[in-house]
């Protein structure tokens, strides 16, 4: 398998000035052949440029909520913990690395990142959508254990990564996709309603998933083909990935 080498956006902690990530994410990574790169909420423009020129794909993490700002709104009492600086780092990382034509898989909050860095918008709480019953859509249990089912458009790039049919997911979210951002289109659902894929509308590979299938590819490992499919769309083989690693290796391309 090609070498890949796939950015990560961590978790970004103001109170304790850190960084983290769970590990499942990288092993991910490594399990299918790529190099993980984990990426903190950088500053420079410039070392931003250079970050988006070596990588081969991108993973948008999970994480906290994200500020309405970003989407045109002020907050509602539902909103919690934000982490503005890295909402505006994503949000442009995002759309750098797009714009590259490199890969781009959004989990659960990095599905709204990368719904809202395209142009849509999403609800600040579950509660305000109106219609019927909600499913409960943050589960108390193990993190690896699906409990609710999503249901795929036949015929679509994620279908066909997972197989055209009814899947059990996990779910830890509150926050979730409103209005598909133009160039992107809804792919699965939960029974409620929920949007929870989101892919390009082109030939490139630009997905988001609104659960959590780097906690589950360990025990199911058809979600581990999420994460194959990533890493074969990066194809670090292609010479301008290739060129820039040897560029950073021989110290010609600062960071």
């Amino acid at each position: 398998m090609a070498l890949a080498l796939i950015g990560i956006t961590c978790e970004h902690d103001d109170e304790y000035t850190r960084i983290w990530l769970y590990n499942s994410y990288f092993r991910a990574v490594e399990k299918v052949g790529g190099v993980p790169l984990l990426i903190p909420s950088l500053h420079s423009g410039n070392t931003l440029d250079s970050l988006v020129s070596v990588l081969g794909g991108l993973i948008l993490s999970g994480g906290g909520d994200v500020d309405p700002h970003f989407f045109g709104e002020e907050p509602l009492p539902e909103t919690g913990l934000i982490a503005p600086e890295r909402d505006v780092f994503e949000i442009t990382l995002t759309r750098r690395v797009l714009a590259a034509g490199r890969p781009v898989l959004g989990v659960c909050r990095g599905m709204q990142v990368l719904n809202i860095a395209c142009g849509g918008d999403i609800y600040q709480d579950i509660s305000l959508i109106g219609g019927i019953n909600r499913l409960k859509h943050y589960q108390d249990g193990p993190r690896w254990y699906p409990t609710h089912e999503i249901l795929l458009r036949p015929h679509t790039r994620f279908a066909s990564i997972i197989g055209d049919r009814q899947l059990r997911v996990n779910s830890f979210h509150h926050q979730v996709v409103r209005r598909v951002a133009p160039g992107l289109h809804a792919t699965a659902w939960s029974r409620d309603g929920i949007v929870e894929v989101i892919e390009g509308t082109g030939p490139a590979f630009v997905l988001g998933v609104q659960f959590h299938p780097e906690c589950m590819w360990e025990r199911y490992p058809i979600f581990l083909n999420i994460f194959e499919a990533l890493a074969q769309a990066a194809d670090a083989s292609e010479s301008t990935v290739k060129q820039s690693i040897a560029k950073i290796i021989q110290g010609k391309l600062a960071f």
